[in-house]
């Protein structure tokens, strides 16, 4: 019996710009064969990657809107299927009207990231590449959006191909051993078998290393300002985000809930929570704020502990720090030098280190700065920093582990060929070479509906 024909992917469409009112707006079609959908969507054969003026029309002929049309046909489009896009009038009601007409025409609407999806398995990027798409979209920064741009165009996967190439091609040397039991040792010793594994250990560090960067360029770090009322912690936050963001008054109890600011340090986005002041209180509103304050800190990567440098920590401040959660990493801030007639300085004690710093003049703000940036553990890579997202780095390590612990079997060649496959597929779950359905459905579902 003649097994059935594989059923042809549906077509789709989306949106594909943001939403609101703009100058023009995006309608994208993927799916097989949609020279006939345009020519019913315009009353016109669409001509290859060539932008042509027509009118978008119902199923009367009435015109919904007119515009541009471009056609991508397979498999020389993003997806690797035909590809429309309707570029019209940014209107909400006149997309929702091209979009319905596309429906008509036998269209479904797409899912979050099924266009992506679909240039993946169609072969057009790897999964690296893809969820660098969405990357360069979120990207909150500008080298953010460097490194994004370098992983969407293979740099990262290029990496991980040329180590998953490296380890394919000692997993062959030690297997083939395998065959010649009785010369084992000598032939691996001959074809420099232990140097090279060690070289891709070295390799894996460096890239788990500018990955880890590339992570912290992603997702920046929370950093959290506590202390008494009236230390200065929303001044500190107007210093580091250049601008009067928050009220500052002589009054204690002003803050009374979290104000959040984003802000750039080397390109790290930082995102700095002011917070209420921490004392006991009757009134009920600022009971709320330093309730708040306090589910900040459960979620803080930093926590700046801000004391006046004119009177020192006091006990009010000693009891702040001992209700501190422990494993969350914490700078005391001395401010208001200027005051105190001190000058910026960074100490390190064994009960970690302080910045001493002005948040009204900005003086040794800058130390502040470099100390956020050592907690965070940057340093400079230049442009080759990799915007990794946590299963890239989960991978990395889990390759790592394997390749270590196949130099530890290196005299058992049955457990070290078993450790460097694992380290092969490992790698090979960054690409896409080796990934389930299910996580395919996770990544691309957290992508927008346009892409």
């Amino acid at each position: 019996m003649a097994s059935p024909a594989p059923s042809q992917p549906e077509i789709i469409a989306a949106i594909a710009t943001a939403p609101g009112r703009g100058g023009i707006g995006v309608v994208r079609v993927s799916g097989p064969t949609l020279a006939p959908f345009a020519r019913a969507l315009t009353g016109r054969d669409p001509e290859p990657r060539k932008a042509g003026f027509v009118r978008f029309r119902d199923a009367a002929g009435t015109v919904l809107d007119e515009g541009i049309l471009l056609y991508f046909p397979a498999p020389a489009s993003f997806t690797g299927e035909d590809v429309l896009e309707l570029q019209g009038h940014g209107g909400p009601v006149v997309m929702q009207l091209l979009l319905s007409r596309c429906v008509e025409l036998g269209a479904r609407l797409a899912e979050p990231g099924e266009f992506s999806r679909r240039a993946f398995l169609n072969g057009k990027m790897d999964l690296a590449q893809a969820e660098a798409v969405a990357d360069l979209i979120d990207a909150a920064t500008v080298a953010a959006a460097r490194s994004a741009v370098r992983s969407l165009s293979g740099a990262f996967s290029g990496e991980v191909l040329r180590l998953r190439d490296a380890l394919i091609d000692l997993r062959m040397l030690v297997e083939a051993t395998l065959d010649f039991p009785d010369e084992d040792v000598e032939f691996l010793e001959s074809a420099h078998a232990r140097e090279r594994l060690a070289a891709i250990r070295a390799q894996l560090e460096a890239v788990i290393d500018r990955a880890r960067q590339g992570a912290l360029l992603r997702n920046g770090m929370n950093v959290v300002l506590v202390g008494q009322p009236n230390v200065g912690k929303s001044s500190l936050l107007n210093c580091l985000a250049g601008d009067e963001r928050a009220i500052v008054t002589d009054i204690a109890g002003t803050t009374r809930d979290a104000l959040r600011e984003t802000i750039q340090i080397e390109g790290i986005p930082v995102h700095v929570i002011d917070t209420a002041g921490l004392r006991e209180t009757a009134d009920p509103v600022e009971k709320l704020g330093v309730a708040r304050t306090w589910r900040e800190i459960e979620r803080a990567d930093v926590i700046l502990r801000l004391v006046d440098a004119r009177e020192g920590a006091g006990a009010e401040d000693e009891a702040i720090d001992a209700a501190l959660p422990a494993g969350i990493e914490r700078i005391t801030v001395r401010n208001k030098i200027d005051l105190a007639g001190l000058a910026p300085e960074r100490v390190e004690t064994d009960r970690g280190v302080s910045v001493s710093l002005s948040a009204r003049s900005g003086e040794g703000v800058e130390l502040l700065q470099g100390e956020l940036l050592r907690v965070a553990g940057w340093h400079a890579h230049g442009e080759d920093v990799v915007l990794a997202r946590e299963r890239h780095l989960v991978a990395l390590r889990t390759a790592l582990a394997h390749v270590e612990a196949a130099a530890a079997r290196y005299s058992a060649l049955e457990l070290c060929a078993e450790e460097l496959r694992g380290a092969q597929e490992s790698l090979g779950e960054i690409t896409g070479e080796f990934t389930s359905d299910d996580l395919l459905g996770v990544i691309f579902s957290r992508f927008c509906i346009g892409k």
